[in-house]
């Protein structure tokens, strides 16, 4: 559960504020900053399992998967070398790509070779899923719905903006203790925003 109040004023301000041909900024790109900042320190999250040949590749760059609704079905376009891309960046490319798998268009490189993926259903309403590894990844990240809860702050009631992140790891790979401190990591940046922004 991500208190996401503050990000929620950063990503309305940014988008209050940006300039001619800046996407309209989502939750994904800031959600996609935390992962490319936490990648170097978890190589075994970000990697891909090869059932049968038994191996394990674990990836520098971050190739994020960004699961996509599309009239097809659910189809997942990749954002490759998600870590040289800054906020707006991630945006533009997330749109692109998605715009790209919706229309049929996208290349068949843009639809291959993701090292973890991204999936949403707070579009349709969710607050909490379990959300499939898309194989031959070790693990998959899904947002859901943020609502606003009542959240005892300091001894006082506060409303707050509230979303759920669920997970899936392969644990052959990902051992259950790397897999919760790396989703708290996750927790801490989105709840701290300005971290993002620190190299």
């Amino acid at each position: 559960e991500v208190d996401v109040t503050e990000l929620e004023a950063l990503r309305q301000h940014m988008n209050a504020n940006r300039v001619e041909g800046q996407p309209k900024l989502t939750l994904l790109p800031f959600l996609m900053r935390a992962l490319v900042k936490l990648a170097p320190s978890y190589p075994q999250i970000n990697a891909t399992f090869d059932d049968e040949a038994g191996v394990v590749t674990r990836y520098a760059a971050s190739h994020i998967g960004i699961a996509t609704q599309t009239p097809n079905g659910l189809v997942v376009p990749v954002v490759h070398h998600a870590e040289t891309l800054d906020i707006w960046g991630s945006a533009s490319e997330v749109v692109r790509l998605a715009t790209a798998a919706r229309d049929g268009k996208a290349k068949r490189e843009e639809l291959s070779g993701s090292s973890i993926t991204i999936t949403s259903l707070g579009p349709m309403g969710g607050i909490v899923s379990t959300p499939v590894i898309n194989a031959p990844e070790v693990a998959i990240i899904g947002v859901n719905k943020m609502v606003e809860r009542p959240m005892v702050i300091d001894g006082q009631i506060r409303v707050r903006k509230m979303m759920n992140l669920s997970s899936s790891f392969d644990h052959r790979i990902v051992d259950g203790w790397d897999a919760a401190e790396f989703i708290q990591k996750i927790k801490g940046l989105l709840e701290h925003p300005a971290a993002l922004f620190i190299d």
